[in-house]
């Protein structure tokens, strides 16, 4: 059934009153009717203006209160950007616990497919250039994939509790039936005002940077060659303190466990090492924000442990150096540099020995010294380029024939999101690994990599 609307209604009254007076009223002289039949006109085409201007009103209002497609008007961009980021976050599984405390499932399924020249040690991604390599060895894997937990708890000893779990399939041998599930960090944590409280196990607390990476990711990018990264066992308290509206201090301090590498250079004598140490680890970062996405962030840290060998204490001392400059909101400089003696606990993937052994008592500390850096260009919210290096560098006059004296790795890579949850990622790299009394050798390493975060 058709339902007139206000502006409908009103003509068909004007209609009606025009009728009913043109039946009420005499028929007037010829020279009235043509005046009468002008002021006639005159009345129509003013109520024709005022109905129009009615029609005209109507038709804003109705608009105002209709949605405006997804399709139409200036801010197009802006609402596909927020339903962008909806569905991206609604791609993230949650579930609520017994308590009634959510629990996020997040992680990354992650494919790679690699290929390595001969001097690879038929590992996936090598650290170090095997000293003997007869052919080249590639192929894929999804055992780089990450599963994770996060929980967000309630107020504890006034402060908020945040636990995460992160776990991958790198362990295992790699073989199609051998890819165990093992645990890469796990974190308790209460958060304050301006201090929290850490507990699990995490990267050191000296060295919390590491490069971008789909390539590495079972172990931290530039392992065993300059990047110290080793999961530990760690106690931690952080305290901020803001000395102005854009700069401040991060304070760390905290207790480790480090695990202890075994001795690997051959001996006529039994060497024992005590399998987990002790220590202590600090860092101060001092950052200062100047606007417009430019920062700069710089970090001195500390490490004091000693390793128990045969009964004896082998210190373990180092300092180092981490940073962050942003420069532009296109350019982006990281890194870390470090320097002391019997750093391989701390993970530098079997780069070195952390002692040497004289004799059959004296042991002594090996000195070391490394870094790394890392250039990004983020070009576009989707699109961004890596170029990255590291070295680790041992005493010479310490080592034995056969030992690793110096490793060297670069490299570079791309991150583009084909949408808000996926990354493709091509990679190449090279590592050059020197020995002593053995000529140096090295390994190209290729990776294309695809990662659905969820």
């Amino acid at each position: 059934m058709y339902t007139l609307g206000r502006a409908g209604l009103v003509v068909v009254a004007a209609l009606l009153c025009s009728m009913n007076l043109a039946a009420q009223t005499p028929a007037p002289e010829s020279g009235d009717q043509s005046r009468q039949i002008l002021e006639r006109l005159e009345n129509l085409e003013r109520a024709n203006r005022e109905l129009t201007e009615e029609v005209r009103v109507l038709r804003g209002q109705a608009a105002a209160a209709t949605p405006r497609p997804l399709s139409e008007g200036p801010e197009l961009e802006e609402q596909v950007a927020v339903q962008s980021a909806r569905i991206e976050e609604q791609a993230q599984t949650k579930v609520e616990s017994g308590q009634r405390f959510p629990i996020r499932m997040k992680g990354m399924l992650l494919f790679n497919a690699f290929m390595n020249s001969t001097q690879d040690g038929v590992d996936q991604f090598p650290t170090v250039a095997a000293p003997r390599g007869e052919y080249s060895y590639g192929g894929a894997s999804l055992r780089q994939s990450i599963l994770g937990f996060d929980y967000r708890g309630p107020e504890v000893f006034g402060g908020k509790l945040h636990a995460s779990l992160l776990m991958d399939f790198f362990g295992g041998s790699g073989q199609a039936l051998d890819q165990s599930l093992r645990i890469r960090t796990a974190t308790m944590q209460i958060d304050w005002k301006t201090r929290s409280l850490t507990m699990g196990v995490d990267k050191p607390i000296f060295s919390p940077r590491e490069p971008s990476s789909l390539a590495q990711v079972g172990v931290s990018p530039l392992t065993g060659a300059g990047n110290l990264w080793m999961w530990i066992p760690q106690v931690k308290l952080e305290q901020k303190f803001l000395l102005s509206d854009t700069s401040g201090v991060t304070a760390q301090m905290g207790i480790v466990q480090t695990r202890e590498v075994p001795y690997l250079a051959t001996t006529q004598f039994v060497v024992e090492v005590e399998p987990a140490r002790p220590g202590m680890e600090g860092r101060a970062e001092f950052w200062h924000d100047f606007g417009a996405g430019r920062r700069v962030e710089l970090a001195p840290g500390f490490h004091v442990s000693a390793s128990h060998v045969n009964y004896c204490n082998v210190p373990s001392r180092l300092f180092s150096m981490d940073w962050l400059v942003i420069p532009w909101r296109k350019l982006e400089f990281t890194g870390a540099l470090f320097t002391g003696e019997n750093v391989t606990h701390l993970g530098t993937g079997g780069v070195g020995q952390g002692f040497l052994v004289v004799g059959d008592e004296h042991v002594t500390p090996l000195p070391s010294q490394g870094g790394w850096a890392q250039l990004t260009v983020p070009v576009t919210d989707r699109l961004s380029f890596h170029f990255f290096g590291g070295l680790q560098d041992d005493r010479d006059a310490a080592l034995s024939a056969g030992q690793i004296a110096r490793n060297l790795a670069f490299g570079a890579n791309f991150f583009y999101r084909l949408a808000p949850n996926v990354i493709v990622s091509l990679e190449t790299s090279q590592v050059r690994t020197s020995f002593i009394q053995i000529a140096h050798r090295l390994n190209n390493h290729y990776d294309l990599a695809i990662a659905y975060l969820f």
